[in-house]
């Protein structure tokens, strides 16, 4: 039989865990919604969302998009992605705060789209901070809001 200050260790080694593995599993979230993106699986992508998602996007400071739903979600992610012949994206710093089955946090991420104009090869890059919303549903956890901050943008034809 343990005593109580055994046990009172013993939860805190068990609640430090669970810290640790929420903390894991919405690392994974970001990385796989990023990967999914670079590979334009859009169909997967969009079961990272919440049925009732939203998704709002900033350019300067001035919003430039505002979606609804995984299906307005996916639409808009899929029309964007085909306008590119590569995407990809390198994640940065994540934090994240979880309170219960809710969580926020705020990424780093580094994309480059390349498209062909007039047979030439142009390189988009942006800094992006995307900062979400969480909340853990039917065992995994899931994005509920993102907003999307273009911090800059950079656009270069690239030498072949």
């Amino acid at each position: 039989m343990t005593n109580t200050n055994e046990q009172e260790s013993i939860n805190k080694i068990h609640e430090r865990i669970s810290e640790l593995e929420n903390v894991r599993a919405l690392r994974e979230l970001v990385d796989t919604f990023s990967l999914l993106a670079d590979q334009k699986d859009v169909q997967k992508q969009s079961l990272l969302f919440t049925e009732n998602a939203t998704v709002d996007s900033y350019i300067n400071g001035q919003l430039t998009s505002s979606l609804k739903g995984t299906k307005e979600i996916g639409e808009a992610f899929q029309n964007f992605l085909n306008l590119f012949e590569t995407v990809y994206h390198m994640n940065g710093q994540h934090k994240v705060s979880i309170n219960g089955n809710n969580a926020v946090g705020t990424l780093y991420c580094l994309v480059d789209l390349i498209s062909s104009e007039d047979g030439k090869k142009i390189k988009n890059s942006s800094a992006v901070q995307y900062n979400d919303k969480y909340i853990y549903e039917n065992g995994k956890w899931l994005i509920t809001k993102r907003t999307s901050m273009f911090v800059w943008q950079d656009r270069k034809e690239l030498n072949q």
